[in-house]
């Protein structure tokens, strides 16, 4: 019994949605190669992390922005740069493990905020 419930989450997620989503959270340039090569195929699974990664990134450029402002700015980019890298982890933990489960922290809102992407 416990195979078939198995097999159903590894159906929801096929082989090239899968390679698409681990693709998305290998820097700006795999997020950019996950969205061109899942834009035709439309692959849920990868949809869904290539949503999580951009969130990422977007938090990425937010935090290079905080960096510019001396002293307590660098301290924030710091501590959001170890945060960012946790939920990078988990992100691509869950693509590998074929979970489309939201990353620790911001995930939720990543998925609120790119809903209609």
């Amino acid at each position: 019994m416990e195979n078939s419930n198995e097999q159903v989450r590894l159906d929801t997620s096929s082989p090239e949605g899968k390679t698409e989503a681990i693709i998305a959270y290998i820097t700006v340039i795999g997020l950019i190669i996950a969205f061109v090569l899942n834009n035709d195929k439309k692959y849920p699974f990868a949809k869904y992390h290539i949503k999580q990664s951009l969130g990422l990134v977007i938090l990425g450029l937010v935090l290079v922005l905080i960096s510019l402002i001396p002293f307590l700015g660098w301290i924030i980019y710091l501590i959001g740069l170890v945060v960012m890298i946790f939920m990078w982890i988990m992100g691509l933990m869950n693509a590998v493990n074929g979970r489309m489960e939201p990353m620790p922290l911001l995930g939720k809102r990543f998925e609120e905020w790119f809903q209609n992407f």
